[in-house]
């Protein structure tokens, strides 16, 4: 894994050139063009100057990239000293599944019942949300209050280093207008923010990002970034960054023509790139389907939950694909935590298989996805556990794609789990120690 952590506002966000010469590869600095052509290409800065680290993760099997924490740990203290108000959590989502309900507060308030009803801390409200008559944000704060629900708002970041004219925006690349919006949202008791359409990794683009964070930070905000760069550690240093797309996710099932049939292979190499560097807002876990149809298995979709690491994990489905599941695929998703205290690479191969063990506590959850276009036997065995006897649920590919099959039965570390996939296919596991299910 060649990756770069620690990057800081004295610089910008770097890369590989993707042309070689004898196999030599040099890092590149972002396009001239990016940002509408603001900031400049060169980073400037006044001596003693360091550049981010440019870090290599190599070791004998694929776990030690899989478990890695390098590019957090290479990235400086946390600058937050009181942090008992950053909270990761499960969010619901309206606008994936309706692009025009962030405007109507009757159909967002569906999606804050969804979040009340399923345990999740959080529900999204998405672009062009001031579209709403004035005071509908407030009324709608204190609607998801009443049901233990929490807000986070979308922005635009631009600001003259983008054009999309999608709404709020030029409240974010200033400080003053961002210190007073930010001000506002802690006021009508708004948990968090998701800024999107970054365009560039020029050094003023890194600027205003770690400005954001900075700010966020004083009004007790949360944050996501989208349409943005990969981590770099920075949720390390700012640990109320709950994610960042950067990131081919559940978006692209509205607007890519291929990627659809894609989907199913490149979900199983994000667990080995992509998530190594940071949490990342795939935006999971969607069973319906939209503009292009989903070629992965239902248990596949649910595994994504598990597979995916995210601070938030932004449940992207209508509120029907959520209640109408069984009760087992449910209760799972009641249950799944946003945040982890271990990680074990049990199995896999880039394109091919990604099976992942996490932990909670004393609990253990287990995803595995296929990217293959046939069946899978996998036997896995249990050796991460502690000892003594867990009950485990497991969920697992039906007899077609749209469907589940799951079983209750009591396990041991020394025993071995036999797991059949459909192609492209997926599925769960929840292991608890037998005195505490």
């Amino acid at each position: 894994m060649l990756t770069e952590a620690g990057l800081d506002d004295s610089y910008c966000g770097s890369h590989l050139d993707g042309n070689s010469s004898h196999n030599i590869y040099r890092i590149r600095f972002p396009e001239a063009d990016e940002g509408n052509g603001t900031g400049d290409v060169c980073p400037k800065w006044t001596l003693p100057w360091a550049t981010p680290w440019r870090a290599i993760i190599v070791g004998n099997s694929l776990a030690t990239i899989v478990e890695s924490s390098l590019v957090t740990n290479l990235s400086p203290p946390s600058v937050v000293k009181d942090t008992s108000w950053i909270k990761p959590g499960r969010v619901s989502w309206s606008w994936w599944s309706d692009n025009d309900s962030p405007m109507n507060r009757k159909k967002l308030e569906h999606f804050i019942d969804l979040a009340a009803e399923m345990g999740w801390e959080y529900s999204l409200v998405d672009a062009n949300w001031n579209e709403m008559p004035e005071g509908s944000i407030e009324k709608l704060v204190g609607y998801a209050g009443s049901k233990n629900v929490s807000l986070i708002l979308w922005y635009n970041s631009g600001g003259p280093h983008n054009n999309v004219m999608i709404f709020p925006r030029d409240r974010m690349d200033d400080r003053a207008r961002r210190r007073k919006e930010f001000k506002w949202l802690h006021q009508i008791g708004v948990s968090g923010v998701k800024v999107d359409f970054w365009q560039s990794d020029k050094q003023n683009i890194i600027r205003l990002y770690l400005d954001v964070l900075r700010d966020a930070a004083d009004f007790h905000l949360m944050v996501n970034f989208h349409g943005c760069t990969i981590p770099r550690g920075w949720t390390r240093t700012f640990p109320h960054l709950m994610s960042m797309e950067g990131v081919r996710g559940a978006e692209n099932y509205l607007f890519g023509k291929t990627y659809f049939k894609a989907a199913p292979w490149h979900n199983t190499i994000l667990p080995f790139a992509r998530n190594v560097i940071g949490p990342m807002d795939y935006t999971p876990v969607t069973f319906s389907d939209t503009q292009f149809p989903h070629c992965t298995t239902y248990g596949h979709e649910l595994a994504l939950s598990v597979v995916f690491e995210s601070g938030w994990i932004h449940f992207a489905d209508k509120v029907s694909a959520y209640e109408n599941l069984p009760d087992a695929p449910k209760h799972f998703l009641r249950t799944v935590p946003a945040e982890w205290d271990d990680i074990h690479f049990i199995a896999g191969e880039p394109g091919k298989l990604a099976i992942i063990a996490r932990r909670k506590g004393n609990e253990w959850f287990v995803g595995g996805i296929s990217g293959e276009d046939v069946p899978e036997k996998i036997r896995i065995h249990l050796s991460f556990l502690a000892g003594g006897d867990y009950s485990m649920i497991f969920i697992s590919d039906g007899k077609d794609a749209k469907s589940f099959k799951s079983v209750v039965q009591n396990v041991s570390s020394d025993e071995t789990v036999n797991v059949t996939m459909l192609p492209r296919g997926g599925f769960v596991m929840r292991l608890a120690p037998e005195n505490e299910k």
